[in-house]
């Protein structure tokens, strides 16, 4: 299932590319999200920034057909592999049956910049397969949601 979304910002495409690969800002994302632990390390090789934030984030709000899938709590290891102002972006839940990767890519817009999220969401499941793929964009679309407002915070209190 393909999940896209384009958060806007008011900030031009260096200074939103500078955020997306500051910890801090992951930091910030997490609490937002309710994450219990989170963890982002920044690794620069020449033009290749690769960002990868583990957290940990319990299981809340879901049907309980999705519990017996994920748990009470789960484990998200996001990675970012930024070249220029594009990202491959694979998200990995050790030990769940859910698997998102896709890309991130970051381009210049007439208010400033936009960050595009292109997403294909995989659960491995047979027969609920498809209901758990739509639960993961939904609740990967809100998280996406309150990352773009934390977004919007960092670049204020920094413009």
């Amino acid at each position: 299932m393909n999940l896209t979304r384009e958060l806007a910002y008011a900030a031009p495409v260096p200074t939103v590319l500078a955020m997306l690969q500051d910890p801090a800002f992951w930091d910030q994302v997490a609490a937002a999200t309710g994450a219990r632990e989170s963890r982002t390390t920044v690794d620069r090789i020449g033009d290749v920034v690769e960002v990868v934030t583990d957290q940990q984030q319990d299981v809340v709000g879901v049907p309980s057909f999705a519990k017996r899938f994920v748990g009470e709590s789960t484990q998200a290891i996001v990675r970012q592999t930024w070249r220029g102002e594009e990202a491959g972006y694979v998200v990995d839940s050790p030990g769940k049956p859910i698997s998102i990767s896709g890309s991130a890519t970051v381009t210049a817009s007439a208010a400033g910049s936009v960050l595009t999220y292109d997403l294909d969401v995989k659960a491995g499941v047979p027969l609920v397969g498809g209901k758990l793929e739509k639960l993961v964009c939904d609740l990967t679309a809100e998280g996406l949601e309150k990352e773009h407002a934390v977004g919007v915070r960092w670049l204020a209190d920094r413009g």
